[in-house]
């Protein structure tokens, strides 16, 4: 209850008598039902819970007694029944609903002013509690041992595909309910493309390796990128891996509590900038992670925002050379006062394989 109590103080703070919750990430992080239909109603002194009969079971057996339980499909009409009979004004809801749904609910509501409320939900979820953090880290030791594992499979010859798919099963072997994302695995001249999908093509010596893989466990993720060589290195792979090595060190020597995030940014892209390198570092240092493996902060251009004690965020810098190779190398960053620990642990010096 204590993430529906600072919720509902939210509310009370932006002078709302509801709000409407929707999303099931959201739903899940504020009642625990991971179920594929549900909708929460939260009121300054009250929350409600709607789901169809397929979920009664679950969600009853779930959610804190104090919650009121409302089976239905129809949960709008239940909505509006509630919003009336308690004479509630100005209802909240969030802005990422499809356009249907808002029509219907502007129409049950028509005599209530609806504010489209962003992130109430997820500028909560931005500061991860210990138990988050205990998650997070098994999720991260899982594709961790997954990338060991992979260490000793890969072979040149081997597809892309076939060592994504290594690396999924793997991750299921060790624990994980499911991967955080599709897994990148891009070879040679696929390497240069940050988001490359893993194909028929056969590794080569001399090829980079980029992998960019992750697991779900208990709901949280993990988000590391690990680049790897075939049968023997260029100069030039030796030092651009060292550039891109020192890049993702100098940040977590830098990271905590308070850093801007174009600071962080920074901390990476300039020793990229200095070496000549800076268009070839094409995207973003990273994101925030945690039930989803994209969720905020986001390192924007331009933005004030600071890195907060608690944040889990990712450390990503790379280097792509279009027609050549390409690297990344990325770690998942705890927040703290003070500094940071890396909660990925796979090795990231240049490998040879």
């Amino acid at each position: 209850m204590k993430r529906l109590e600072q919720l509902q103080a939210v509310l009370v703070a932006r002078d709302l008598d509801g709000f409407l919750v929707n999303n099931l990430t959201n739903i899940y992080y504020l009642t625990g039902f991971s179920g594929s239909n549900a909708t929460i109603f939260v009121e300054p002194d009250a929350v409600t819970f709607f789901t169809d009969s397929r979920y009664t079971l679950a969600a009853k057996d779930i959610l804190h007694p104090v919650i009121r339980f409302i089976e239905t499909r129809l949960e709008l009409a239940e909505v509006e029944n509630l919003v009336r009979d308690r004479g509630l004004k100005r209802i909240g809801f969030e802005p990422t609903v499809p356009y249907h749904y808002y029509q219907e609910l502007a129409n049950r509501l028509s005599a209530q002013e609806l504010v489209a409320e962003a992130n109430l939900v997820e500028d909560l979820r931005i500061i991860k509690d210990e138990f988050e953090i205990a998650v997070i880290q098994e999720a991260c030791k899982i594709s961790d041992q997954a990338f060991m594992d992979a260490l000793e499979f890969i072979k040149l010859g081997q597809t892309e595909l076939e060592i994504a798919n290594f690396l999924d099963f793997r991750m299921r072997e060790l624990g994980a309910s499911g991967l955080s994302f599709d897994s990148i695995v891009a070879s040679g001249p696929n390497s240069a493309m940050p988001h490359a999908h893993p194909g028929q093509r056969q590794l080569q010596s001399g090829d980079s390796l980029t992998l960019d893989f992750g697991c779900v466990f208990n709901h949280y993720v993990s988000d590391m990128t690990r680049t790897i060589y075939l049968d023997h290195v260029s100069d030039e792979q030796a030092a651009l891996h060292q550039l891109v090595l020192d890049a993702n060190q100098a940040v977590i020597d830098q990271a905590q509590a308070g850093m801007l995030l174009t600071d962080f940014d920074q901390a990476a892209r300039s020793l990229i900038d200095q070496a000549g390198y800076g268009p070839a570092f094409s995207h973003s240092i990273g994101h925030g992670m945690g039930l989803e493996v994209h969720e905020e902060p986001f390192f924007r251009a331009g933005s004030e925002a600071r890195l907060q004690s608690g944040m889990v965020v990712t450390d990503e810098p790379g280097i792509y050379l279009d027609g050549k190779y390409g690297l990344r190398i990325e770690d998942d960053l705890w927040i703290k006062e003070g500094g940071c620990q890396v909660l990925t642990k796979a090795p990231k010096e240049l490998i040879i394989i």
